[in-house]
């Protein structure tokens, strides 16, 4: 599931979810950038309006302050996907994605991989009633044409986390992304 909040709605924040969206499986928040004095426009990405833009979902509004996509992801058999995390240094994890593609195409040409790093909030901790997956940073589009069956591909990032991220909250996700912005695969470095 992915949840797009307005940095200017604090309330769409702070709200319960609503109890289909708390459902199990992989979850990512996004906050869109609505202006520099918003009151969440520290936490806002330029990279979430571009995530609404590929997944063809509106923009959040006054009137709907937040926008919510369910998806689920198929399993694609002989498909690893992996993400690992380096230690935090002076501000930056490094992120490796590993990918070991199936024998036949498992993804439709097109298909692009990313990175974020996501801040784990449990309810209560920012001010959210809901448990959070925050996104921090991202990196991406990364090709995946080099991607050939039975050799891993390996894209490695250095990406930096905000200075209001707790360190010990954050971990690292990598998707694969069709070109018309579905999530067809996920993985977590710290997955339960």
């Amino acid at each position: 599931m992915e949840q797009f909040i307005a940095a200017d709605c604090p309330g769409c924040w702070a709200g319960q979810r609503p109890a289909a969206a708390l459902a199990r499986g992989w979850q990512l928040d996004w906050i869109t950038p609505a202006g520099s004095d918003a009151p969440l426009a520290a936490a806002a990405l330029p990279e979430a309006a571009d995530r609404l833009q590929r997944a063809t979902l509106p923009a959040p509004t006054p009137g709907a302050a937040q926008v919510q996509r369910r998806a689920g992801v198929q399993a694609r058999p002989g498909l690893s996907l992996r993400v690992a995390a380096g230690p935090a240094w002076q501000g930056y994890f490094g992120l490796q994605l590993s990918l070991l593609p199936p024998p036949r195409p498992a993804w439709p040409a097109g298909t692009t991989a990313w990175l974020a790093l996501v801040e784990l909030l449990p309810a209560g901790s920012e001010g959210n009633a809901a448990p959070r997956a925050l996104v921090r940073s991202v990196a991406g589009p990364l090709p995946l044409d080099a991607a050939q069956p039975g050799q891993r591909l390996t894209h490695l990032r250095a990406l930096r986390w905000p200075e209001t991220a707790k360190p010990e909250r954050l971990q690292a996700r990598a998707w694969l992304e069709a070109p018309d912005g579905r999530v067809l695969a996920m993985a977590a470095d710290r997955c339960p």
